[in-house]
């Protein structure tokens, strides 16, 4: 599993080889925001990184709201998670969960194939998969025709508060779009719901409104990609 410190430090070492759940919340990120955020939290470091992202020609994988990403010379899959009903019983916790997206985070890349091929079977359905794959290998891409249809990079400031397990990352992608994220990293068959509430009294501690922010993503396709963009938009992806 590949970790830099700023991952460590928000899921504890114990945590650090379960699959988790990420629980998001976007926000834009103004000069009060920053003023806020500044007084209340600790800056725990800026960092660069490049990500690319991967999916077949027919975009097999995001129709399916599943992105394949390398950052950093390491894989990570995001799959939807389903949301529990029992979540979003008042309407305070509505309004909170509308405003996250949560995915199921995979870094073993060996998951990773196995997941991704039983996506695309009629691709792979006569391939194996190798027990312990290297992350420097990528002929397994072009074997099951995974492309690169994204490829940026981010300057991260980072931030904790005095809430447990929470961070705040403020990104500045190399194609002119600034956004701000509140995240929870959760246990797999954790408490989302504990998360989505962290997320909410954050927001209302740095003044954010209710409104959806869109990520770096959905900017990215819509200015260069807008076929995929569009795709996305018609299956309720984005």
């Amino acid at each position: 599993m590949c970790l830099s410190l700023f991952d460590a430090a928000r899921l504890g070492f114990k945590d650090l080889m379960k699959m988790s759940v990420e629980v998001e919340r976007k926000f834009l990120c103004n000069a009060d925001t920053l003023k806020t955020l500044e007084e209340i939290g600790v800056c725990i470091g800026q960092r660069q990184f490049r990500d690319q992202y991967f999916d077949t020609p027919k975009f097999d994988l995001t129709l399916r709201d599943m992105w394949l990403r390398k950052r950093k010379e390491c894989w990570e899959l995001k799959c939807p998670t389903a949301v529990n009903g029992t979540e979003e019983a008042s309407g305070v916790q509505a309004k909170a969960a509308a405003l996250c997206s949560r995915y199921r985070e995979i870094t073993n890349l060996a998951e990773i194939q196995r997941r991704v091929k039983e996506v695309i079977k009629d691709i792979c359905q006569d391939r194996e998969t190798e027990a312990s794959p290297s992350q420097e290998d990528e002929t397994w891409l072009s074997e099951i025709n995974l492309v690169c249809f994204a490829d940026f990079t981010t300057l991260r400031q980072s931030f904790t508060l005095e809430e447990q397990g929470l961070q705040i990352d403020l990104d500045q992608a190399n194609f002119g779009y600034h956004v701000g994220e509140i995240e929870v990293l959760v246990p797999e068959g954790g408490d989302v719901q504990s998360a989505l509430e962290k997320i909410e009294r954050t927001a209302g501690k740095l003044g954010l409104s209710d409104q959806a922010v869109e990520g770096k993503m959905h900017i990215y396709l819509q200015r260069n990609h807008p076929e995929h963009y569009n795709k996305l938009l018609n299956a309720h992806v984005l």
